[in-house]
């Protein structure tokens, strides 16, 4: 992993940047004519998971068939190994006590950093079978757990061990006393979530299905899910991932394919119309917001961290 600006990419040298681009005119009330695409570390092998910790100014992230977690410094810009081996971390998010909150692929389970640096187990089985390995996990406000759990993790040894699954890849939901229930299933390997901001719905990628798609779930009497629908129709190319919601409601989408105009993020307004794009030179696995007004995308892009203000706000963690 080296640092930035040691890598050959350059930012735009103009003005405003032209990878920023308003598919629809409405995405120009997001844009910042002063703002542009910056890459802050580069070097990893498959970067996911962003999380930004307010309280530090730094970034984490997970590599994770580098098998370490990484944290960028906003005050020196530097770039240090926050936890190796992490047992194969993917997605990332902070609990409603600012706890550090982990899918990992090498223990199977989802897991939670304590005030004194203790990782703790929180769930690894569900009805006493493993997990698979679960992917992206969010945090909602009456302090509820939603993760994703695909069989990618397990598939080879790349991104943790090969095994056999036990389970189906379902969505599930943890309960402040432990408690684990199945809010989703028959998925074909659910991957990045998200609710909107009045956590009425909750969005999950399809990301094995033909064409990928983004699904909509009406979230029913706070805990379970009803009135499946097909809010993104990714297309023939295209490659949702992770993603982060606005308080408009808008979705920032990791995307690509490994082509001009697919990799980096799409953006869709609630009804699921893209209005922009912000092309990478790389395709963006997740992303987050952060800074101190949650006005600033960072994006996991493959082997690089990019960063860009935009003028909106990502959706509180707590």
């Amino acid at each position: 992993m080296s640092d930035a600006k040691n890598a050959d990419w350059q930012p735009s040298p103009r003005y405003p940047d032209s990878a920023v681009v308003a598919v629809d005119e409405s995405f120009n009330r997001y844009r910042l004519p002063l703002a542009k695409i910056e890459r802050l570390a580069t070097g990893l092998r498959w970067a996911e998971g962003p999380v930004w910790l307010g309280d530090t100014r730094s970034l984490v992230w997970s590599d994770v068939p580098g098998n370490r977690m990484y944290r960028w410094d906003e005050e020196t810009g530097a770039t240090s190994v926050f936890r190796g081996p992490s047992g194969y971390a993917n997605g990332n998010t902070r609990d409603r006590r600012g706890r550090l909150l982990t899918c990992e692929h090498g223990g199977r389970r989802v897991s939670r950093t304590e005030y004194d640096g203790r990782v703790v187990t929180l769930i690894d089985r569900f009805e006493g079978k493993r997990l698979n390995s679960p992917n992206d996990i969010v945090c909602k406000s009456d302090r509820s757990i939603w993760f994703t759990d695909p069989s990618f993790g397990i598939l080879g040894f790349y991104e943790g061990a090969k095994a056999d699954t036990e389970l189906p890849t379902n969505v599930y939901r943890l309960d402040t006393s432990g408690k684990a229930t199945v809010v989703a299933e028959g998925i074909s390997q659910p991957n990045g979530l998200a609710f909107s901001p009045d956590e009425s719905v909750l969005y999950i990628v399809e990301s094995r299905s033909v064409p990928r798609k983004i699904l909509a779930f009406d979230v029913v009497q706070e805990k379970t899910l009803g009135n499946r629908r097909v809010l993104i129709d990714a297309g023939p190319k295209g490659t949702p991932d992770g993603f982060r919601v606005d308080l408009d409601g808008n979705l920032w989408c990791g995307w690509g394919m490994g082509e001009a105009g697919l990799d980096g993020v799409h953006v869709f307004n609630p009804a699921g119309k893209l209005i922009g794009r912000i092309d990478l030179p790389e395709r963006c696995a997740n992303l987050c917001f952060g800074g101190a007004h949650r006005n600033r995308l960072f994006m996991a892009a493959s082997t690089s961290i990019y960063a860009l203000y935009v003028n909106t706000q990502g959706v509180a963690y707590f």
